[in-house]
């Protein structure tokens, strides 16, 4: 199927499914080329949210299977990748940037931004329990300053996040133009 064949909803219905996604994700990384093998490890590292070495021999082959018999085919038909299922060779052909919208970004980098809101509110907690109780330093007068500090250690945690998921975010701010 030629790149001009690939309508929207074809490229949606290619990328639905996260193996696929993740595969030419793969192999964006690789340069464009990899072997099954260290493809399905790391397919199936991601899935389990492990590291490829820990990825057991039964979440190898449920990977392995799957490619194999139906997102490398159908990647291939759609003229996505070029797959040699004797030599288990896979190469992404050249429209690469156009699939860039439909696949998932930061697989190895995600922070883990739940932990440190869970650790801001559990502060901010026990430290207006402290100061209702009038306990140790902090009393009822201290209340609003600690509620302005956990507002703004929130809005800070917020716009960390926010930027980090988006590395190409040109800011009006730090940098002057040239």
């Amino acid at each position: 199927m030629a790149d001009s064949e690939l309508t929207q909803a074809k490229l949606f219905d290619v990328f639905s499914n996260a193996r696929r996604r993740r595969t030419v994700q793969y192999l964006k990384r690789q340069g464009g080329t990899c072997d099954l093998a260290p493809l399905v490890e790391q397919v199936a590292a991601w899935e389990n949210d492990a590291d490829p070495d820990d990825v057991t021999r039964t979440q190898r082959r449920r990977v392995y299977i799957s490619l194999y018999q139906t997102h490398l085919p159908m990647l291939e038909d759609h003229g996505i990748v070029d797959w040699d299922p004797d030599g288990h060779e896979i190469e992404l052909l050249p429209s690469e940037d156009r699939f860039e919208p439909y696949l998932d970004r930061h697989l190895e980098d995600r922070r883990p931004w739940h932990r440190l809101y869970a650790a801001v509110a559990t502060v901010g907690l026990v430290a207006f329990a402290l100061s209702a109780l009038a306990i140790g330093p902090l009393t009822t007068a201290v209340a609003p300053v600690v509620a302005l500090a956990v507002c703004v250690v929130v809005l800070g945690l917020s716009a960390a996040q926010y930027v980090s998921r988006r590395p190409g975010l040109d800011l009006p701010i730090g940098r002057p133009s040239r």
